[in-house]
């Protein structure tokens, strides 16, 4: 494995600029490309997803960069507006209810089994993240049980290594988990911390987001398994620290620790 295989992208949305400020702003952080939030208040609204992707996608092409990934509705639609695009995959979260849990997953099996059709013709995959807090899906072994029975270029998996080390999976079994349907992974830190004093009758806990060297999740074992495998394809940074005031320098660290790594 070479750079040249691995794409680095970062998810924009710590970042409200506009789009030709947004780009040069990444491209000299030394980003290959984003993954897009479409979101209202961000440079391409739900709303406006069919006119305002492929303007996106021109405008940060002339800054070396591609959409890789947006982070945004799942619907006919969105998925069509990222086909005219060239925009591969979709990043979604699913939540389930703990108390009824397989009724939900069925369910959203289900809302996936209308999607294929237009997943097949377009050539656009669903990416689902696993993440730690209620109620998502939160393991690496759920999104297997989720998406196992689909083609991965229709339904596929994003890791994050930071919402598994929450969880206690460790990279190389998080890797082996979903390794069948990976179609792009996320890096970020994170750790534990005792949110109320001694004091209290009962403890409470708080994840704290951080820069990539110092948290629960080894980006250097989840790197070693990935190339060990021969792994082709996006890394994005998601650019989430608690330190809202620290992001521009925490995100610069992060990405020369990351392209270290592989």
């Amino acid at each position: 494995m070479g750079k040249k295989d691995i794409v680095f992208t970062v998810f924009t949305k710590p970042w409200h600029m506009p789009l030709p400020e947004l780009g040069k702003f990444i491209k000299d952080l030394g980003f290959d490309g984003i993954e897009l939030p479409i979101r209202p208040n961000y440079q391409v609204e739900p709303e406006k997803v069919e006119k305002g992707l492929p303007e996106a996608v021109k405008i940060l092409a002339d800054f070396g960069l591609k959409i890789a990934s947006i982070a945004g509705p799942v619907d006919e639609k969105t998925i069509g507006a990222c086909a005219e695009a060239g925009i591969p995959v979709i990043r979604t979260i699913i939540g389930v209810m703990p108390n009824n849990y397989m009724d939900h997953e069925s369910e959203q099996k289900r809302r996936f089994d209308t999607l294929l059709q237009i997943l097949e013709k377009t050539g656009v995959t669903i990416g689902v993240q696993n993440h730690y807090d209620f109620p998502h899906i939160c393991t690496a072994m759920a999104l297997h049980h989720l998406v196992e029975k689909y083609n991965p270029k229709n339904i596929g998996v994003v890791l994050d290594f930071a919402h598994c080390a929450l969880g206690g999976e460790h990279p190389e079994l998080a890797v082996d988990l979903v390794w069948s349907h990976l179609c792009m992974v996320n890096l970020k830190n994170v750790f534990w911390y005792r949110a109320n004093g001694p004091e209290a009758e009962v403890a409470e806990w708080g994840a704290q987001w951080t820069s990539g060297r110092h948290g629960l999740a080894s980006w250097s074992k989840a790197a070693e398994e990935l190339k060990k495998r021969d792994y082709k394809g996006v890394v994005c940074l998601t650019a989430e620290y608690s330190d809202q005031n620290a992001v521009d320098r925490l995100i610069k660290e992060d990405i020369e620790f990351a392209k270290s790594l592989f």
